[in-house]
């Protein structure tokens, strides 16, 4: 059974950072794209970053780019996000999510969620 479990949240002053952490199990995703997804309360669940397989390419939202670095370790099947400036208005639940099959990363969501973890920016 495939299982993704974040770490790493928590509450933090704005300006700070924090690093979240995804670890799979189950199955490898090293071929495999992987992301971050974000649901604030009384919005929708929205895209973060994303990664290929490789680790070579990476895509983020404009709202995150520069103060946000997606990363993975595919010999630990654990996939990063690593938080830095951060703002009020990235106070979400953060999710890990992987594709089945797809290597090409995109920021439309694949198959397997986390159950997420709660980010709280304080101004």
């Amino acid at each position: 059974q495939v299982q993704l479990v974040e770490s790493g949240g928590g509450l933090v002053q704005a300006g700070g950072s924090l690093r979240l952490s995804c670890a799979a199990s189950g199955r490898t995703f090293s071929s495999n794209a992987m992301g971050w997804f974000r649901q604030a309360p009384g919005k929708e669940r929205e895209f973060v970053a994303t990664i290929s397989g490789s680790g070579r390419v990476t895509y983020y939202a404009d709202s995150v780019k520069g103060r946000f670095t997606i990363s993975r370790d595919n010999a630990k099947n654990t996939l990063y996000l690593q938080m830095n400036s951060l703002k009020p208005e990235d106070t979400a639940v953060y999710y890990c999510n992987a594709e089945r099959t797809k290597v090409t990363p995109s920021t439309t969501p694949g198959d397997y969620w986390g159950q997420g973890t709660q980010v709280t920016v304080s101004s």
